[in-house]
């Protein structure tokens, strides 16, 4: 599977959860850390937990290694580390706070079809 192909699948299943203001940056020329950042909220802390279930059981389905999974109990930031992709699912009370499009503001923006 290729580092598109795996974001779209992501993408994809945080969508399915209604996650909202998916904002996905390009981080291969700017960071180390991963390929790609997929930024999302949900309205609650049942919804972010739920959308960053998904996808762990995406993941897992598709045998893409989960390296760290961040932010469970709390769910006010949960943060999925899939070695080319990184999660962040915040609460939309705690998105604006952390801001992490100004702080990768270099970071291009990209559209992912969703299916």
């Amino acid at each position: 599977m290729t580092v598109e192909q795996e974001l779209k699948l992501i993408v994809n299943a945080i969508d399915d959860k209604r996650a909202e203001d998916i904002v996905v940056l390009d981080m291969s020329s700017i960071s180390p850390i991963a390929d790609y950042f997929v930024i999302c909220e949900g309205n609650s802390e049942k919804q972010v937990q739920a959308i960053a279930r998904e996808v762990k059981e995406v993941a897992h389905k598709n045998e893409l290694p989960i390296k760290r999974l961040e932010g469970m109990d709390a769910a006010r930031w949960v943060l999925a580390d899939l070695e080319n992709v990184v999660v962040h699912v915040f609460h939309r009370d705690d998105r604006d706070y952390y801001n992490l499009e100004k702080l990768w503001a270099d970071a291009p923006k990209v559209e992912v079809e969703i299916d």
